[in-house]
């Protein structure tokens, strides 16, 4: 992908704000060990911050001829992105629980409920393995959604690509490990 001063702006508020470089090695919550932590949401905490990652991101879509109803993704990770996206391009948001509420409505998604005939983008703050925005990339097709790109703030390693790439679904990280210049994780 190129590196539009959008996501060069990215970059540098990233490396700047939520790169932090360790002694100890932290468990990821792909269950891997990392000296290097990206911590996507302290990073875009302020309004403007977060609004560059938005603007990124839609401006990215629209480049390669994506267009939307609605983003979402697994709640913690997907939240603040997915409002700042759908602010930027005047689109719906939704988040996935990692399980059904236990009362009330009961659901998965809340927010924007999707349906049939929508056309979605899954996000994430942060991929190792891909596992939380493939579980709400999931939950979207179970809600009848079509999912047209996946989208995550930073990727730490090679894996999640293969696996969106194995589902049909373009797949674009703003920022990788190759940016960030740290260790990739995963056994990349």
């Amino acid at each position: 992908m190129v590196m539009t001063p959008l996501r060069q702006h990215l970059l540098e508020i990233l490396k700047e704000k939520g790169l932090r470089r360790l002694d100890v090695p932290i468990e990821l919550a792909s269950g891997e060990l990392s000296s290097d932590f990206v911590d996507g949401k302290e990073a875009l905490a302020h309004w403007s911050d977060l609004k560059v990652a938005g603007d990124a991101i839609v401006e990215t879509l629209y480049a390669n001829g994506i267009t939307f109803d609605a983003v979402g993704g697994l709640t913690l990770g997907a939240d603040a992105l997915a409002v700042s996206i759908a602010a930027s391009a005047n689109a719906r948001w939704f988040f996935v629980r990692k399980e059904p509420k236990k009362r009330g409505t009961r659901r998965v998604i809340e927010g924007a409920q999707i349906t049939t005939g929508d056309r979605v983008v899954l996000v994430d703050d942060a991929v190792t393995s891909g596992g939380s925005i493939l579980q709400a990339l999931d939950a979207a097709i179970d809600a009848g959604a079509t999912p047209v790109a996946a989208v995550t703030l930073v990727d730490r390693g090679e894996i999640a690509s293969p696996k969106f790439a194995a589902r049909g679904v373009p797949y674009f990280p703003m920022v990788t490990y190759r940016d960030l210049e740290i260790v990739p994780v995963g056994g990349s």
